[in-house]
């Protein structure tokens, strides 16, 4: 049976929930959800394992906040010993409008602290990565408050649809790998 590590990036707290930084959360929650897994605490993260069509997936949401999140990935990579090329990591880009998913099999952290973390311990940039765009418009100065502030009214429709599309992308990553799936949807606008 193939086994997939899926790493939702976010920052544990109420005070997080529905944020532009925890869409990462959000993705791997809906995915979960959709196949009947539920979350339990357990080492430097909630944790859940869902069975889809032969396939494992060890859905991870860290605890350790945004910045440290490497630990559980790590972490989780090891216990369950799972290729870094079955993992796959979801975070929320500024760099891309709202409107797109990228899908990369590698790449820099692009100033991304929770990727960075991730870089650093695993000694190297290449683990596939699902990045989640959340388009920047926002003030000189004021990145921090967007990123971690919640969806707009008009923003939300694009998002579930994003969200809906992200789930079928850990499946066809799963089903039919990483180049095929890239394929689908890299270039691909997703406006509601």
């Amino acid at each position: 049976m193939n086994k997939f590590l899926i790493v939702g990036l976010g920052n544990i707290g109420n005070e997080y929930a529905n944020t532009r930084h925890n869409i990462g959360f959000d993705v791997v929650n809906a995915f979960v959800l959709k196949h009947n897994g539920l979350f339990k605490q357990d080492r430097l993260a909630y944790v859940s394992e869902v069975k889809w069509k032969g396939k494992i997936f060890i859905c991870v949401l860290p605890t350790t906040y945004m910045n440290l999140s490497g630990k559980a990935f790590k972490y989780w990579l090891d216990k369950e010993k799972i290729e870094v090329e079955n993992s796959l990591t979801i975070l929320d880009d500024l760099a891309l409008p709202l409107d797109k998913l990228r899908l990369r099999p590698n790449g820099s952290h692009a100033g991304h602290n929770g990727l960075r973390d991730i870089e650093l311990m695993l000694g190297n940039n290449n683990y596939p990565r699902l990045r989640f765009g959340i388009g920047n418009q926002f003030p000189k100065g004021m990145q921090a408050d967007f990123v971690l502030g919640k969806w707009l009214p008009n923003e939300i429709d694009t998002v579930k649809l994003k969200i809906t599309k992200s789930i079928e992308i850990i499946e066809n990553f799963a089903a039919i790998g990483l180049e095929k799936t890239m394929n689908q949807i890299n270039n691909l606008s997703f406006k509601q």
